[in-house]
C-alpha cells in the first residue's frame, strides 16, 4: 500500500478574514493534488492561554493545547502560513508552538516537532509580504528539529491579492503557493519511501 503523507495546514492568525488563512488553503489544495491527506486547522477553534509554567505545573497542559499536540503528532508535515506582526512571529503562533513543545508524561522531548517537515508562506498588506516574520518562524522551527523546506513564498499587498473565492489573482503567485503544498507532499513521500 502506497504511503500517503499526512499534512496539518494552519495559519498563525485567528482573524476571521485572515489573508494567511486564505493563503494556506491554496497550499493545502496543492498538497492534496499531489496525493497528501491534509487536515485544515483554524487556531481560533483551539484558544489556548498564554504559556505559563505555573499553570502547566498546577493544571497540566490545557485541553486545547493537548488537542493541538495530538494533531501535530498525527501528521508528518506542516503547512504554515505565518503573518508578520511587528517584523516578527505572531503571538498566536508562538504560543501554540510553546504549548506544543511541552512534554507530557512519558513523552520524548519535542515529540511534536522532531522529524516533521514544514513549508512556510506568508501574506501581508505590506510590500515584503511578511517575509521578515518568516525569518523568525524558520529559526524557531529549525531550533526545535523541524526540517523547514528552503522554498517559501511571501505575498505582498495581500489586501489586493485574492479573488472573492480565495484564489490568488496573479496566476504565478497561485502556482507558487500550490507548488509549496506539492513540494511538501512529494518530499514526505520521498522520505518515507520503502525499499
Amino acid at each position: 500500500m502506497a504511503y500517503v503523507p499526512k499534512i496539518l495546514a494552519f495559519a498563525g492568525s485567528t482573524r476571521t478574514d485572515s489573508f494567511n488563512k486564505q493563503l494556506v488553503k491554496v497550499a493545502a489544495a496543492g498538497a492534496r493534488a499531489a496525493g497528501a491527506e491534509v487536515t485544515a486547522l483554524d487556531l481560533r477553534d483551539l484558544p489556548m492561554p498564554l504559556y505559563d509554567g505555573d499553570l502547566e505545573a498546577n493544571e497540566g497542559i490545557p485541553p486545547n493545547a493537548r488537542t493541538f499536540k495530538e494533531l501535530m503528532l498525527a501528521h508528518q508535515g506542516l503547512l504554515i502560513s505565518a503573518p508578520e506582526y511587528n517584523t516578527g512571529i505572531s503571538g498566536v503562533l508562538k504560543n501554540a508552538i510553546d504549548w506544543a513543545s511541552r512534554s507530557a508524561s512519558g513523552e520524548a522531548p519535542l515529540a511534536c516537532f522532531v522529524g516533521k517537515v514544514a513549508a512556510l508562506m506568508s501574506a501581508s498588506p505590506g510590500g515584503l509580504g511578511g517575509l521578515r516574520g518568516l525569518v523568525h518562524v524558520r529559526s524557531i522551527l529549525g531550533n526545535i528539529h523541524v526540517l523547514v523546506l528552503p522554498d517559501q513564498v511571501a505575498i505582498p499587498r495581500a489586501h489586493e491579492a485574492f479573488t472573492p473565492d480565495g484564489a490568488l489573482k496573479d496566476p504565478k503567485q497561485q502556482a507558487s503557493i500550490e507548488q509549496l503544498g506539492r513540494n511538501l507532499a512529494e518530499i514526505l513521500m520521498k522520505l518515507n519511501r520503502t525499499a
